[in-house]
């Protein structure tokens, strides 16, 4: 499984270049398979930044996370267990919705693909993937 972080997931959706070769195809593989998730908290994170005009999706951001749904990406909930265990992350930084999806990763067992140099920099056993690469 691979989860998707917010800004590789925009990027992913808008054909935005900055997403590397790999990492397109790694997620294409995915998509394919039925294994490519996003954190709840993402739609969040994506909301709030159309709220505030620091981008444009070309829809509100419900149409968009219904867009995100339709092409086969999962969804998964923040549970009780994702938002404990996302307080326990020795090192990891402060924001509370990287937190979160770096804890569903960890709890799903899956692989974050992530351009956030702070997440690629953590000293820790999650797989991860360069969204640049």
């Amino acid at each position: 499984m691979i989860v998707i972080d917010t800004h590789a997931l925009v990027w992913l959706t808008s054909g935005e270049p900055r997403l590397g070769r790999r990492s397109r195809t790694l997620l294409d593989t995915s998509l394919a398979g039925d294994t490519l998730a996003v954190s709840a908290i993402s739609f969040w994170e994506v909301s709030q930044l159309v709220t505030r005009g620091r981008i444009d999706l070309g829809t509100s951001a419900g149409g968009w996370r219904t867009e995100v749904l339709n092409l086969g990406i999962n969804e998964i909930s923040i549970d009780g267990e994702i938002a404990v265990y996302s307080t326990t992350l020795k090192g990891l930084p402060t924001d509370p919705a990287d937190r979160i999806i770096v804890a569903t990763a960890i709890l799903r067992g899956a692989a974050l693909v992530t351009a956030d140099e702070r997440l690629l920099a953590w000293k820790n056993s999650l797989r991860r993937q360069d969204a640049r690469r």
